[in-house]
This record gives C-alpha cells, structure tokens and sequence, in this order.
C-alpha cells in the first residue's frame, strides 16, 4: 500500500485528478448545507427524525444527503439515475435503441438525450417532493406561494443538472464512476453526523450493542468484497488463434456473481416508495373512502414485517431483471463463433446461448439472495438491537461504499499499471 501512495504522489497528472475529484467533493458538500428559500430546518428535521418516514430516509441516500436540509441539492443525482434507467429500459425493449447502443455515435447520442430527460424528470420529482412535505407538515414551508414553489423548483433542478455535469467530469478522470462517488461522499458525510450522534448518546449499557454491531458491519463488508469479486470462468477454446508455433489456445470467460452491482437496490427503491409517496397526497381527501385508502397503505407500507417482505421480494426479483438488461448471451455466443472461439462440450450458436443463459440464472441466485439480505440487514439488526444511531449505516450504505472504492482502486492501478508498461 504504501508504495501504490508514492507511486501516485509521483504521477502529477494522476495526482491532480485525485485532488480535481476532492475538490469537486467538496464543492458538492457545500451546496448540500445550503438550503432553498423558505424552508423551516427544525420542522424538517423533527419530521425526517419520525421512524414512520423511512421512505424519505431512502429516498436521501441516493440523493447524497441533500434531502435531509432540503438544500439546492435535494434530489441529488436520482433524476439522472432514473434518466439512465429509461434509456436502458428502451435499449432493452425497441430495437433501435439496442442498434445505437452498439456504435459509438449512437452511445454519445443516448447519453445527450439522457441528460435532456433529466432536466424535466428533476422538475417533476422536486416539485412532489415539496408537495408532498407541504401536505404532511405545514410547518416545513407555511404559507409559500405558487412563485415560491416555482423558484424552489427551479433551484433544485439547477442543482441536480450542477451535479450532472460534476459526475460527468468526475468520470472523465478515470478514478471512478462519478455518479456513484457523489453518492458514497454523502454517505460518509452522514458518517460522522451518526458517530457524533452515538458518542452523545452513548452509555454503558450500549457496549454489548455498538461491539456487536460493529461486528456485524465487519461481516457485511468481508462479505461485499468477496461477492462483488466472486465470478465463475467458463472455459473457451479458441481453434483458430495462433500462439508461438501451435494453433489453438484456451481462455475463459468471466461470469460475475453480482453483475447488477447496487441497481436493483436503487430498482426496488423506486418502487417500495411509490405507493406511499402517492398515499400522502390523499390523506387529506375530502372522500371518506379514499382518505380511508390512504392511510391503510401508509399503516402497512410502515409495518416493519411487510416492508422488510416487500423490499426483500422487490430487490431480489430486480437482480434478475437488470441482470437481463446487461447481459447478452445471445451476442456473446455470436461474438464466440464469429472468433473461432468455443465452450468444450457445447455446439456453437443456439447452444452455448443457452448454456450461457442457463450458467447466469443459477450463479445469478446467490448474487440475488446476498443483496436482498444486505437490503433488510438493518432491519433483522434492529429486531435484536434496538433503535440506535448506527443502524442508520445501513446494509445499502456499505454496499455503496465498498463498491466504490473497490471500483476507484481499481481504476486508479488500471492507470498505475499503463504509466509502467510505457516506462519500460
């Protein structure tokens, strides 16, 4: 390790591409404490503090933080993730869109629709989410007008197109994927406000508690590491490849346990919340039967035993799906055949696309089932635990952070390993 440090001490332009992303980091910490005009921070926060609002507790994980100060940031990246996810949906679904996807010019042309479609996907999401704190305690931004909503509007969807661009530029340095770094600067931020927390509220009555739970959080990160690197290499044999005076040669193909990476997490996020984020809308119906409707979904979308459930089942069941988005079989066996290259054992073509498909769906289950668990992990905790600061480190969190980092290492020897190959 401590020579991976001198080694990008002495890489200048390595070394200001690490110090550019701090800074942008900072920038971002920043414009989350600042937060938009008219909002009352104490009623905000005495409500987010409410355990029956865990939808806006997820909801402020992918938005970095922002939500919890209704800052410029609020909605963090969430429009753009939500953005890329359609697009992805549509490379999936209509033929032309899978075509672009495959040249270059069509991938530059998708990415500039992705950030049009963010614009009015963040005006739309920042203007529910006013309303919807508006309608559950009046006391967060009292009378506003319709100008102020328009200008608290405005200002959030500027920011989230701020924190576009930032992602964008923090990719571009190769450290790591921009999106996702902004996203784990916000969990670690909200790191230190919990450890705070905990050391305030701490006695010695916790000790059991916090040492188990470290313990815990240990396991989960052991475990992250070894599932997100965990893979099956399928043997592939390459008849036509010439290598010294021999023909023929032996690769593999790598099949990830967890190729999903966080986003069926993200997936089942958009989806578990919906249904309550819709119901407080109509808490204060003037319908008898529908303000009756409302607050039956909110009773059960709190229930501890019903999320856990319904968020284990959508987590799950989405590690399938996008599975199916990212992966090709078809176009991996056609690739294959195509370089001469074959599975032992099985016919190229039709075959190996269904022993391609057959292999992902069965390693896909353990990368399924460790993600549902890692989503409910703070859930089970508490059944044991309690309610204590901590556990709002959530089984996501880690995931996020590990993930993260593992990737920025990565990438960071990637460019390591490139400057000593041309020093050579």
């Amino acid at each position: 390790m401590p020579s991976k440090i001198e080694q990008i001490l002495k890489a200048r332009d390595l070394r200001n591409n690490i110090l550019f992303v701090l800074v942008l980091l900072a920038f971002f910490r920043l414009m989350a404490h600042i937060p938009i005009p008219g909002v009352n921070a104490q009623a905000l926060t005495d409500f987010l503090g409410n355990p029956g609002n865990q939808v806006f507790g997820l909801l402020s994980l992918f938005s970095g933080g922002g939500m919890e100060k209704m800052s410029i940031v609020t909605m963090g990246v969430a429009p753009y993730i939500t953005a890329s996810i359609i697009f992805q949906l549509l490379g999936m679904i209509v033929p032309k869109f899978e075509e672009m996807n495959k040249e270059e010019s069509g991938r530059a042309k998708i990415n500039q629709w992705t950030r049009w479609l963010t614009v009015p996907i963040a005006m739309l999401q920042s203007y529910s989410v006013i309303l919807l704190l508006q309608r559950s305690s009046s006391a967060i931004f009292g009378n506003i007008s319709l100008f102020g909503i328009f200008v608290n509007v405005m200002t959030i969807t500027a920011g989230t197109v701020v924190l576009m661009w930032m992602g964008e530029i923090i990719s571009e340095k190769k450290i790591g994927n921009g999106i996702s770094i902004m996203i784990f600067a916000g969990i670690i931020s909200g790191l230190v406000s919990t450890i705070a927390q905990l050391i305030g509220t701490y006695d010695q009555s916790m000790l059991f508690t916090v040492i188990a739970f470290a313990l815990v959080v240990l396991a989960t990160v052991v475990g992250v590491v070894v599932v997100n690197e965990a893979q099956r290499n399928i043997p592939v044999q390459y008849a036509r490849q010439i290598r010294g005076a021999r023909a023929g040669g032996v690769s593999h193909l790598p099949l990830r346990v967890n190729m999903a990476g966080v986003m069926p997490i993200i997936f089942a996020v958009s989806i578990i919340t919906l249904p309550q984020m819709i119901a407080q809308f109509f808490t204060k119906a003037q319908s008898v039967w529908l303000q009756q409707a409302a607050e039956f979904i909110i009773k059960w979308s709190n229930h501890s035993l019903v999320y856990g459930l319904g968020y284990f089942v959508l987590v799950f069941g989405f590690t399938y799906f996008y599975t199916e988005i990212i992966f090709h079989p078809k176009r991996i066996a056609e690739n294959l055949q195509n370089q001469g290259g074959f599975i032992p054992g099985i016919r190229p073509g039709r075959h190996t696309t269904e022993y391609l498909t057959d292999t992902v769906h069965k390693i896909v289950f353990g990368g399924a089932l460790f993600l549902a668990l890692i989503a409910v992990l703070p859930m089970l905790v508490r059944l044991f635990a309690g309610n204590i600061p901590l556990l709002t480190i959530g089984g996501t969190s880690i995931l996020i952070v590990v993930s993260v980092v593992i990737e920025s290492i990565k990438q960071i020897e990637a460019q390591l390993s490139m400057r000593e190959y041309d020093t050579v």
